[in-house]
C-alpha cells in the first residue's frame, strides 16, 4: 500500500469496518468453542452518543476483541431500551409541532406515531456506535418492546402476580405533573436550589375562628418552602420534650386563609433545633410526612392535580399552578398577617430527568413488586463472589441497598411501553391474563354473565426497568423457549459493563431475575465505570456546554485515537477526569506505531550481511514477553488503563524508542535478514496485542505487504494473541541497566554541551557482575562510543557516574571542578538517602509485607541493595576528593 505521512484514519476507518462486517467477523452462533458473552446496556432510544457510552462502549469493545482474538466465540448483543417516558416526550413534542394533541388521539393512533418516531430516530445512537469500532453483532440487535420481549415481560407480570409478589395499591410515589406518570427514584435528580423560607402564623385555637388580623396574638411560627399546600396540612407536629411548646399540648391550630381546625401533635421526630421547631405535617405532598401521618392517624387531603394545578380540595386559588399558587399566597397570607417573614434559602430539590420537571411527592393508586424475597439470594451472589463487583468498593454499597430494599413501583401513567395485563370488571374487581380473550375467561369464573365489553384493559403500562431487567435472557430468548440453543450456550453472559448509579436500579434487578427465571446469575463480573468529567472535576452536560460531541472527537483525532484517550484516564469504578488533549495524544501515538511501520517497510535487505544485533533481539523478545505477562495481569484484575498504558510503553519506550534505534541499520545502508525477519515478527504480534484497543490502524497495517501475503479472512481481528514465553529475567535486568549507561551518557553530552557526533571513550569499574563487553555493540551505538573496556581502578581525570553499582568513567581534557563534582555527588547522595529511606519505609511496613507478592517484594529488596551500594562508591568519591 502507498504511505502516507501520516496515519489517515478517515481513509482506515470506513473500509474495515464494512470489510468486518461484510465477512460476518462479529457474528456468533453456538458452537464447539467456548463462548464469551456481553449484552450491551441498552441506551435509550432516543439517545444519541455522549462521552458517557463511549467509555462505557470502548471497554466492551477491548473486551470482545481481545476474547475473539483469544479463540473464543465471542457474542456482543446490541439494542436499545424503548426508554417510556423520554419517547413519549418526543413524541408528544414531535405531534405538538404537527397541531396534534396527545389527548386527541386514541390510545392505537398514538402508539402508530409513537412507533414511526421510532423507526425514524430509534437506530441513531447505534449506527453512531459504529463509528467508534464497536463489533456487536448486528444480527442479534434487539428492543425492548420487540414481539418477543414484550411478551416476555408480560409472561414475567403473570408469574410474579400468581407468585404473590406483584400487588397494587396507593402509595407515595415520585410524580412528573409534565408528563403525568410516576418515576422511578433513579429518574429523579437532586438539584441544588435557591428557594425562600416562609415563617407562616397558624392561629392558636381558643375555640373561636380567629378575625381578621388576630393571627397577631396567641400562634406558633412554622417554616416552609411549600406555602401553596398548607391547605393540605393534617396537624402541626411539636416534640414532646420542647420546652418552649408544653403549653400547646393538646391544643389545636387553624390553617390560614381556610380557617380550617387541625390538631397538634407530639413527636420525637421533629428536632427541636431546626427551624422554629415546629413541622406542618402534609401526609399527601411528602412521603416523611404520610409515614408520621399513618402513625397518627392523621387524614390525607390530596390538593394537586396530575398537572400540579391546584384542585378543589384547596379551597383557594383552584386551577392555579403549583408555583404561581405559592407566590399568590404568599401574597395573601401578608395581607392576612400570617407572614411573619421569607428569608433566603438552598436546599435539594428533585428533578424529573426526562423532562425537568420539579417533582412531587404524591399518593398515587399502582402497581408494585414486591422485592424483599428477591433480594436475598441477588445479595448472596455478590457475597460469595459468584458475581463479582469491579472494583470490590461497591459491594458496601450494594449491601446497603439490597438490605433495605423498598417495593418496586412497577407502573408508569404512560401509552408508550407494554400495558399492564390487568382488566377491570364492573364491580371494580380486576382479573390478570396474557390478552383480552383469556382475560374474559378469568373473568366469568367470577361473573358467568359479563361479556368482553365488561371488561377494561389498565391503562399504565410498565415501568421499562421492567422490561430491562429481563435483557440477558430475553435477548437470547430464554422466555419464548427456555431450552433454546442459544440461551444454553450464551447464558449466563461474562462481563457486565455499566455505571454504578444504577447499579442496584438495573444491575441487581437482573440479578434477581436470573435467580427468579433461571436458577443462576445473568453475568459473572461486573465492571463499574466511572462519570466522564471535564478536567475541573465538573460532570460533562448539555447544560454546562462541557462536553465534546464524541463524533466530532472522532472525526479530529480518529477512533483508535478517541479510543486511546478515552481508556488512559478512565480507572475502573473512579471518575474519569476527561481532557481532550488525551484524544491528541492517542492519535500522537497512532502516528508513532504508523512511522514505525515506515521506517521498518523502508528498509532494503541484504541477504549477504551477518547479524550483528543477537543481543538486542533476544532482550526485546524477553521484553515482549514481560510486558505481555504484565498486560495479561492486568486485563484479569479488569485494570485496563493499565493495561494500555503497559501495551503503550512497550510500543513507545521498549519498541520504538530502544529496540529499533538498537538496530536499525545506518542511514541508506542495508539490514540484514535475520533482524529484519525478527523485526518483522515483533511488529506483527505488537499489531495483535494493540488491536482491542486500536482497531482500526491495526487492521490496516495488518494486510500490509511488509508482513507477506493475508486470506481473504486471515485479519488482525481474529489473529490469535501471542503467548507469554520463558523470560530470561537477567538479561532484561542487565539491559535496564545498560539503557541507564546510555542516558548517562547522553547527559554528559548535554552538560558538556559535547555534539552527539564526537564520539566519546568510556571505561568501566564493573561491582555487579555484569558482562557489559556483551552489550558494547548496543552501548558504542547509542552513545556513540568509539572505545570501551574494563579497568580495575577509578580514572582519573574523567567525569563519573553510577549504573547499578558499576562506575563509569568518560575522558575529559578540561579538568574536573572539585568543586562542581563534590556538589555532584552530594546531590546523588541526598537523593539516595531519599529513596532508601522510601524503599525502608515498604519493607518495614508490615501490612506491606504480609499482602504484597512475592516478586514484588523481592523488587523492592534489589532496589535496597542497589541504593546501598551506590551509596558506598559516592561516599568513596566524596573521601578521595577530601583526601
Amino acid at each position: 500500500m502507498s504511505i502516507s505521512k501520516t496515519y489517515l484514519p478517515k481513509e482506515t476507518e470506513e473500509k474495515w469496518y464494512s470489510y468486518w462486517l461484510k465477512h460476518d467477523f462479529f457474528k456468533s452462533v453456538p458452537d464447539e468453542r467456548e463462548p464469551y458473552t456481553i449484552v450491551i446496556p441498552p441506551p435509550n432510544v432516543t439517545g444519541v452518543l455522549h462521552m458517557g457510552h463511549m467509555l462505557n462502549n470502548t471497554i466492551q469493545d477491548v473486551l470482545v476483541r481481545r476474547a475473539r482474538m483469544k479463540g473464543k466465540n465471542a457474542c456482543w448483543v446490541p439494542g436499545t431500551d424503548h426508554a417510556s417516558i423520554a419517547t413519549e416526550a418526543k413524541v408528544v413534542a414531535m405531534l405538538k409541532e404537527r397541531g396534534i394533541s396527545k389527548t386527541d388521539l386514541t390510545r392505537p393512533e398514538f402508539l402508530a406515531y409513537a412507533w414511526e418516531w421510532k423507526e425514524k430516530y430509534g437506530g441513531i445512537i447505534l449506527e453512531q456506535l459504529k463509528k467508534l469500532g464497536a463489533s456487536c453483532d448486528w444480527s442479534r440487535t434487539k428492543f425492548t418492546m420487540d414481539e418477543d420481549m414484550s411478551e416476555a415481560v408480560i409472561d414475567t407480570f403473570i408469574h410474579l402476580y400468581k407468585k404473590g409478589l406483584i400487588y397494587r395499591g396507593i402509595r407515595m410515589v415520585n410524580w412528573d405533573p409534565q408528563s403525568k406518570t410516576a418515576v422511578s427514584d433513579e429518574e429523579v435528580i437532586r438539584k441544588e436550589v435557591n428557594q425562600k423560607l416562609y415563617y407562616i402564623r397558624y392561629a392558636v385555637s381558643g375555640g373561636e375562628l380567629p378575625g381578621s388580623g388576630e393571627a397577631t396574638g396567641n400562634y406558633l411560627t412554622i417554616a416552609t418552602t411549600r406555602p401553596e399546600t398548607i391547605m393540605a396540612d393534617a396537624a402541626i407536629c411539636i416534640n414532646p420534650n420542647d420546652e418552649r411548646y408544653v403549653h400547646l399540648h393538646g391544643k389545636k391550630v387553624f390553617i390560614p386563609l381556610i380557617n380550617r381546625e387541625i390538631p397538634v401533635i407530639l413527636d420525637e421526630y421533629v428536632t427541636m433545633d431546626f427551624g422554629t421547631g415546629c413541622l406542618k405535617v402534609t401526609p399527601a405532598h411528602d412521603l416523611n410526612d404520610y409515614e408520621l401521618g399513618q402513625k397518627h392517624n392523621l387524614p390525607v387531603i390530596d390538593i394537586l392535580n396530575d398537572d400540579g394545578t391546584l384542585n378543589e380540595k384547596a379551597q383557594i386559588l383552584i386551577g392555579v399552578d403549583r408555583f404561581a399558587a405559592r407566590k399568590k399566597i404568599a401574597v395573601l397570607l401578608e395581607e392576612a398577617g400570617a407572614l411573619e417573614k421569607v428569608e433566603d434559602y438552598k436546599s435539594q430539590i428533585g428533578f424529573s430527568e426526562r423532562t425537568d420537571a420539579v417533582i412531587e411527592p404524591k399518593l398515587s393508586m399502582q402497581w408494585f413488586c414486591k422485592m424483599g424475597e428477591m433480594a436475598k439470594p441477588a445479595l448472596d451472589y455478590v457475597l460469595n463472589g459468584e458475581i463479582k463487583l469491579i472494583p470490590d468498593k461497591f459491594i458496601n454499597t450494594y449491601r446497603h441497598w439490597m438490605e433495605n430494599v423498598r417495593d418496586w413501583n412497577i407502573s408508569r401513567q404512560l401509552w408508550w411501553g407494554q400495558q399492564i395485563p390487568a382488566w377491570y370488571l364492573p364491580n371494580g374487581e380486576f382479573v390478570i391474563a396474557k390478552n383480552a380473550e383469556e382475560a374474559l375467561v378469568e373473568a366469568k369464573l367470577k361473573n358467568p354473565a359479563l361479556t368482553s365489553q365488561d371488561l377494561t384493559q389498565d391503562p399504565d403500562v410498565v415501568d421499562t426497568w421492567f422490561s430491562s431487567w429481563l435483557w440477558p435472557i430475553s435477548v437470547f430468548g430464554g422466555f419464548k423457549d427456555p431450552n433454546n440453543a442459544d440461551i444454553n450456550y450464551y447464558y449466563p453472559t461474562n462481563d457486565l459493563v455499566t455505571a454504578p448509579e444504577i447499579l442496584f436500579f438495573w444491575v441487581a434487578r437482573m440479578i434477581m431475575a436470573g435467580h427468579e427465571f433461571r436458577g443462576e446469575v445473568p453475568f459473572k463480573n461486573v465492571y463499574l465505570t466511572g462519570i466522564v468529567r471535564d478536567k475541573l472535576g465538573r460532570k460533562m452536560s448539555k447544560s454546562l456546554g462541557n462536553s465534546p460531541n464524541p463524533l466530532d472527537l472522532i472525526e479530529t483525532y480518529g477512533a483508535d485515537g478517541v479510543r486511546v484517550g478515552m481508556l488512559l484516564c478512565s480507572p475502573a469504578g473512579n471518575d474519569l477526569m476527561f481532557d481532550e488533549s488525551y484524544c491528541k495524544q492517542g492519535s500522537g501515538f497512532a502516528n508513532k506505531i504508523w512511522n514505525a511501520f515506515k521506517l521498518v517497510k523502508g528498509w532494503e535487505v541484504d541477504d549477504t550481511l551477518a547479524n550483528p544485533n543477537t543481543i538486542a533481539i533476544e532482550w526485546f523478545a524477553n521484553r515482549f514477553d514481560q510486558a505481555l505477562g504484565e498486560i495479561e495481569d492486568n486485563f484479569a484484575q479488569y485494570r485496563l488503563s493499565e493495561a494500555l498504558m503497559a501495551t503503550y510503553k512497550l510500543v513507545w519506550d521498549d519498541f520504538c524508542a530502544w529496540y529499533l534505534e538498537m538496530i536499525k541499520p545506518v542511514y541508506q545502508h542495508p539490514i540484514d535478514r535475520a533482524t529484519y525477519t525478527a523485526t518483522i515478527q515483533f511488529f506483527e504480534n505488537i499489531l495483535k496485542v494493540l488491536h482491542p484497543f486500536m482497531p482500526f490502524l491495526t487492521e490496516e497495517l495488518w494486510h500490509d505487504e511488509l508482513f507477506g501475503e493475508r486470506a481473504e479472512k486471515e485479519c488482525c481481528i481474529v489473529a490469535q494473541l501471542p503467548i507469554i514465553g520463558e523470560i530470561n529475567a537477567r538479561l532484561l535486568t542487565e539491559v535496564e541497566t545498560v539503557k541507564e549507561v546510555i542516558a548517562a551518557i547522553r547527559n554528559t553530552r548535554k552538560t558538556k554541551h559535547i555534539a552527539d557526533k564526537e564520539p566519546l571513550e568510556l571505561f568501566v569499574k564493573a561491582n555487579s557482575g555484569i558482562n557489559y563487553l556483551e552489550y558494547e555493540a548496543i552501548i558504542a551505538r547509542l552513545g556513540n562510543i568509539s572505545q570501551f573496556s574494563e579497568v580495575k581502578d577509578k580514572v582519573n581525570g574523567a567525569i563519573s557516574f553510577l549504573a547499578s553499582t558499576d562506575e563509569f568513567f568518560v575522558p575529559f581534557q578540561e579538568e574536573i571542578d572539585p568543586v562542581a563534582e563534590r556538589e555532584r555527588l552530594e546531590k546523588e547522595k541526598e537523593y539516595l538517602l531519599g529513596f532508601l529511606k522510601s524503599v525502608n519505609a515498604k519493607l518495614n511496613n508490615e501490612r506491606f509485607m504480609s499482602n504484597a507478592k512475592p516478586e514484588i517484594i523481592d523488587i523492592e529488596q534489589r532496589k535496597k541493595a542497589d541504593a546501598e551500594a551506590k551509596l558506598q562508591i559516592i561516599q568513596k568519591g566524596l573521601d578521595d576528593l577530601a583526601g
